[in-house]
């Protein structure tokens, strides 16, 4: 790929991380082979209980922290009315501190131990990869909030379903679409793509790298940079000597934040500025860099908080009254849907048969706050993301149009403040 980084990166964290993510799955399966299933009856004096590991510490914290909270919401708004199947909801939630064994053991002991009644996903394509086999080789329909990675959907999984519009390839698309949209004179000429070693961000990254260059956006400088990489003066440095008009960062939050904070030392601004899942972590964004450097930053998201969807209105409601008033981000949104996704499938079947409900889902369309959700029989669904961007110090939405919040859409994006 033009303007790929080489020398010290021969053997990427990237490769090795999903080796390990590989073993763990081997050992997910050598361990639940000998266990006996979990029950597809009902009990209707018993509450149906829902078996979740999610990263409450270690390097995933931040996000799934989210993720747990907009589990939450939803137990808490289903537990309001008639719960499921006229039974209350329990989530039994684990801390897989953002490490793979951890997060094979943690689902292992939920379905063959603790016999859960039902599994939802954790944070990310490097916990859900060998999360989800633990599930599969149990018969449990997995449907995960967070793990776009393309990895994620070539093992023949049949139980496996993303609760998010698309995979990662075509989660740029959007943001594409609107530089294509541009006049010529004002499209970016030359473009950056500092990218972490993760197996979602890359291939965002990658997809819209292909994508610019196939328009004529010449790539002056691709970078994979570690998971664990804290300081970006270095990177911050090549981009100011490079000077791109676009800067396109595979970003999951810290590291977001980490490189604006290095180019605003630096005082190099792009033109236009466009990152992945960072922008979309609501007021720890805006406070990390501070609400004016967020004027112009672009991000594709699943959700948007203004959405006209079903349910939208009540999960921000019951989330700021829950929360001290604060606004969900999109990882609280995405964890919500996948469990509406849950929820559709459990209540259309009538039971908690795990092959009919797998069945069901393969051959519906789910209703969810991020939109309607349906997948191909790999559990990759078939929609868009949206284009997101900070305007004003909040977020609207300037693509797809029937979606849009607002026609306006700031560029070039303005100096750091």
């Amino acid at each position: 790929m033009a303007g790929r980084s080489t020398g010290s990166w021969s053997v990427p964290l990237f490769r090795t991380r999903w080796a390990a993510a590989l073993m763990a799955t081997l050992s997910a399966i050598a361990l639940a082979g000998c266990q006996e299933k979990p029950s597809s009856g009902t009990d209707s004096n018993k509450p149906i209980t829902i078996g979740i590991s999610l990263p409450l510490t270690g390097d995933f914290s931040q996000p799934g922290g989210e993720a747990k909270r907009g589990y939450e919401v939803w137990r808490d708004m289903v537990n309001a009315g008639d719960g499921i199947l006229g039974r209350k909801v329990e989530l039994k939630i684990m801390d897989d501190a953002s490490n793979q064994d951890t997060v094979v053991a943690d689902y292992t002991k939920l379905i063959t131990q603790d016999k859960v009644d039902l599994v939802l996903g954790t944070f990310s394509s490097l916990l859900n990869f060998p999360a989800s086999a633990v599930a599969e080789r149990n018969g449990m329909v997995f449907v995960e909030p967070a793990g776009g990675a393309p990895n994620m959907f070539s093992r023949g999984f049949k139980n496996l379903f993303f609760a998010q519009p698309a995979t990662a390839p075509h989660q740029a698309d959007v943001f594409v679409d609107w530089v294509k949209s541009l006049p010529a004179a004002d499209r970016p000429k030359t473009a950056a793509y500092p990218t972490q070693d993760d197996p979602f961000t890359r291939p965002v990254i990658e997809s819209m790298q292909k994508q610019l260059e196939a328009l004529g956006v010449q790539t002056v400088f691709a970078e994979v940079y570690p998971a664990d990489t804290t300081n970006f003066q270095t990177v911050a440095s090549n981009l100011r000597s490079k000077q791109p008009d676009l800067i396109a960062q595979g970003a999951v939050f810290e590291d977001g934040v980490g490189l604006i904070r290095s180019l605003k030392q630096l005082n190099y601004s792009p033109k236009i500025l466009f990152q992945t899942s960072a922008p979309s972590n609501s007021s720890q964004y805006s406070d990390g860099i501070g609400v004016a450097n967020t004027e112009g930053v672009f991000y594709t998201v699943s959700w948007n908080e203004q959405a006209k969807t079903p349910q939208n209105a009540e999960f921000v409601q019951a989330y700021a009254k829950a929360y001290q008033g604060a606004s969900p981000a999109e990882d609280a949104a995405d964890a919500f849907a996948a469990a509406q996704v849950l929820q559709a499938a459990v209540a259309a079947v009538g039971s908690l048969d795990q092959p009919k409900l797998a069945e069901w889902l393969h051959a519906n369309t789910v209703q969810t706050i991020v939109g309607p959700l349906n997948w191909n029989e790999k559990g990759e669904p078939q929609g868009k993301f949206i284009l997101g961007q900070w305007q004003s110090g909040k977020v609207q939405v300037v693509r797809p149009a029937e979606a849009a919040t607002t026609q306006k859409v700031v560029h070039p994006k303005p100096c750091w403040q």
